[in-house]
């Protein structure tokens, strides 16, 4: 037995040299389908002129910010954190009745975990597998809703999720995409799904026991004729885009008739300076925006509340959202980015059960990055937030909220 052990561990010695080296033949990536792995490192490090007690994350909370008076304004913060960090992985696997099928799992580190940056656990981001035919795409799993589709371009993780751009939310869904080719330049992207309700959170506080799976939808016109320009964070060119989107949903409230959730709205990308050769950046201009109603969409930051009215007769809390943003590259490797997102109460006397209600909650945002090669970029950025509320909440002396951050970042992309 002693004779064997020793064998073996010297079998795993003379291994040791080739995968200490990265051997690509040691430790290869596998599967029966081919598949590649990508993602990012992220550290993070913001300093904020109040206290939002986010110790994990920085930036503007998922709510309001403190208002002034309150014990938060008194203090300031400065964090660093990695745990924006993820990977991914992507899967081509065998056709199937004349289709292509791919899949894609992603992570980051922002599961709940511990408040140390050292007790990180992993959250599912994206999970999904599709099926797709020349004009046709079949996905099933956990993507993006499909309401609001716009990202801010901000260093800042939140991306404005509750400022005009509550992309955030990823669900369990199925849809059917369908493009429709109208000439050589121009096509009609037409979705339709069924998801998870992005009211799900709400039962626990508002003694709610069913949700109707949402359908969401869009329909986007796209032409390639004023060319292409950078989008989000400018790793992809995008042509102009422009088109509706949707969701509908309801939920059953004891005590109450039933709430529906709803929401509608536009978007826009357009190409202002086009790419000269259709994949470089520089001296590319982008302008891209956003507007929308909604009732009850809460849980993704579209409103800033679930339910308004008295406990007997609750009914979705309506609001409207408005975002826009340039982002500009005078050379390949540097851009610039501005945007201004506004999220707002809508009827404002039904709020009134609400106590301090958000009135309206904005951001003015402004970041410079620079790619030093296809691995390593550098980000700074200035955020301006501001929350006004209904009334003076507790424990403060104004109905405004008001913060400063500033930001700075470090990324290799892999």
């Amino acid at each position: 037995m002693k004779k064997v052990f020793v064998v073996v561990a010297l079998l795993l010695l003379s291994t040791a040299p080739a995968l200490a080296a990265g051997d690509p033949e040691g430790y290869p990536i596998t599967s029966k389908f081919r598949v590649s792995f990508g993602g990012y490192v992220k550290l993070d490090y913001a300093y904020d002129s109040i206290k939002l007690d986010i110790p994990l994350l920085p930036g503007p909370p998922g709510g309001g910010i403190p208002a002034a008076g309150s014990p938060a304004t008194k203090k300031t913060e400065s964090i660093f954190t990695a745990r924006q960090s993820r990977f991914w992985f992507k899967i081509s696997g065998p056709p199937i009745v004349g289709a292509k099928t791919t899949a894609l799992i992603e992570a980051d580190f922002y599961g709940g975990g511990g408040p140390s940056n050292e007790q990180p656990s992993l959250r599912l981001r994206q999970a999904f597998g599709t099926v797709d035919w020349a004009d046709t795409q079949l996905l099933f799993g956990q993507a993006y809703d499909l309401f609001a589709p716009a990202i801010a371009s901000t260093i800042d993780f939140r991306s404005g999720q509750t400022t005009g751009t509550p992309n955030n939310p990823r669900v369990p869904q199925v849809r059917v995409s369908h493009d429709v080719h109208l000439g050589e330049s121009n096509s009609l992207k037409l979705v339709l799904g069924v998801q998870n309700p992005v009211q799900d959170f709400a039962p626990s506080a508002t003694s709610g026991y069913s949700s109707m799976v949402n359908v969401a939808g869009q329909a986007f016109f796209t032409s390639k004729a004023l060319g292409v320009a950078p989008g989000y964070y400018g790793m992809a060119m995008k042509p102009l885009t422009l088109g509706l989107f949707g969701l509908v949903g309801n939920e059953k409230i004891i005590n109450n008739p039933q709430v529906n959730i709803w929401g509608y709205g536009q978007y826009l990308f357009l190409p202002v300076l086009k790419s000269a050769d259709g994949k470089g950046r520089a001296m590319t201009l982008s302008f891209e925006e956003q507007a929308y109603v909604a009732a009850g969409v809460d849980v993704s930051g579209a409103t800033a509340a679930a339910l308004v009215g008295p406990a007997n007769d609750r009914k979705a809390a309506k609001g409207y959202g408005l975002f826009g943003q340039f982002i500009f590259y005078p050379d390949q490797n540097l851009g610039v980015t501005a945007g201004y997102g506004r999220r707002n109460a809508l009827d404002y006397d039904t709020y009134s059960f609400n106590g301090a209600f958000e009135k309206h909650n904005e951001l003015y945002y402004a970041n410079v990055a620079y790619d030093l090669n296809a691995a390593i970029r550098f980000a700074a950025e200035f955020e301006h937030a501001r929350t006004l509320y209904g009334a003076i909440p507790a424990g403060a002396t104004g109905d405004t909220g008001q913060v400063n951050s500033y930001r700075l970042a470090a990324f290799y992309f892999f």
